[in-house]
Parts: C-alpha cells; structure tokens; sequence
C-alpha cells in the first residue's frame, strides 16, 4: 500500500516536500520511483531510488529534485519548482512503465509564474 502526500501550490522557485508513506514489510528492498501525469498526458519518470541506495533523476529535475527513503516512507524534495513541473505525483514501484494512476492516489503540484 502506497499513499502520497505534500502537494500544494506554490510560486516559481518555492519548494515542496512530497512524501509517499508504504506499508509493507519487504519495503526497504523495493526500488522506488516518484513519476508525474499531466491531464491529457502520458505518465513521466521523474526520479527512481534503488535498494542499494543508488538514485537516479530525470535530466529537467537533476540538481533540483532530491529522492530519499527512511524506514517506510519515501520522499521527493522539490527545489527552484518550475512552473512545468506542475502535475499530479504518484510513488510506485516495480516497473513503473506499467503503472496506472486510480482515484484517491496522487498529491497535486502546481507552480504558478
């Protein structure tokens, strides 16, 4: 069970914390990825946090966007928010190409100019 939560509005250049509470108790063996849906759009990578520690981002949020895990949470610190990185964010595991979005999941992000 996977359950985001942080977003909010906010002005270029603010920053947000989203976090994504799992329950579960292989969880720290899991790879986890945060990713992004824009209405209308395809699902986006944004960043993946392996069980090795070892993290990987997007090229548009490297530098700006820091994913870290603790215990059964996961996090995405968000800095210098642009005004595209508006969308609804979801956590996920596994192959995250296959994932669907479904009601009541997500935590809204919107940066305004």
């Amino acid at each position: 069970q996977l359950a985001e939560s942080g977003g909010d509005s906010v002005p270029a250049g603010g920053s947000l914390r989203l976090t994504c509470a799992a329950s579960g108790s292989k969880y720290a063996l899991w790879t986890m990825h945060w990713v992004r849906q824009v209405p209308g759009e395809e699902v986006e990578w944004v960043s993946t946090i392996y069980s090795d520690g070892k993290k990987q981002y997007r090229a548009d949020v490297k530098g700006r966007f820091t994913i870290s895990r603790e215990k059964d949470t996961l996090y995405l610190q968000m800095d210098a928010l642009r005004p595209e990185d508006t969308a609804m964010y979801y956590c996920t595991n596994g192959n995250w190409k296959g994932f669907r979005p479904t009601a009541g999941r997500g935590t809204q992000v919107t940066v305004s100019s």
